[in-house]
């Protein structure tokens, strides 16, 4: 009698198996990244940038938690968990059914080999490595916002907003609003730092 050998068909390029670093980008058969279904976006890997820029495994996130983003976002796999976290357990919950409820993010900024705050001389910013996200506004099913720049400080639109940036502090090393700085007046910054004392949120 013949015996027949059964091996698992592995998918080039797929796992069901969470990568085991922050950075270990995990592709599912779905077009899920970073090992979580609920991440959709394609693997980039090594993206070097010049002068300490760059992301050492990165991965374009187009959306989190059934939320979309406005434009496909480079960022490390860490960096993209804790977005979904936060708008999954967060954001989307605070906003509830205004507005027929949210159903997407405005990004302002991504991945950009820079300063911070464009500043000459200034220290590389996280976005330069791939750790940071910048968001204006939370997008509704209606055709309406809730814009950083028009709403903070304003009514129940406000209110949510500032939750909301409460709420990002802790799961992001850093969370920057309209107090923090003239720079972040129309939109929040937030990303995955680790300053050593806890997170830093303004």
């Amino acid at each position: 009698m013949r015996k027949v050998l059964f091996i698992p068909l592995i998918l080039m390029g797929c796992s069901l198996i969470p990568g085991g670093g922050k950075d270990d980008p995990v592709v599912s058969s779905r077009g899920s990244v970073c090992g979580d279904p609920t991440i959709k976006g394609e693997v980039v890997g090594e993206f070097p940038g010049p002068g300490g820029c760059g992301v050492t495994s990165a991965v374009r996130v187009r959306s989190v938690g059934g939320i979309a983003l406005s434009q496909s976002s480079v960022m490390n796999c860490e960096t993209a968990r804790t977005l979904r976290g936060w708008v999954s357990r967060d954001m989307t919950p605070a906003v509830g059914g205004l507005g027929g409820g949210a159903t997407g993010l405005r990004v302002a900024a991504h991945y950009a080999c820079r300063t911070r705050n464009h500043q000459p001389g200034a220290r590389l910013s996280e976005h330069a490595k791939g750790k940071a996200i910048d968001i204006a506004a939370i997008q509704l099913a209606d055709g309406s916002e809730i814009s950083v720049l028009n709403d903070w400080g304003k009514g129940r639109k406000g209110r949510v907003l500032r939750d909301l940036h409460r709420s990002a502090c802790g799961p992001f090393g850093t969370v920057l609003g309209p107090e923090s700085d003239r720079h972040h007046r129309d939109h929040f910054h937030f990303d995955t730092a680790d300053h050593g004392y806890g997170p830093y949120c303004r």
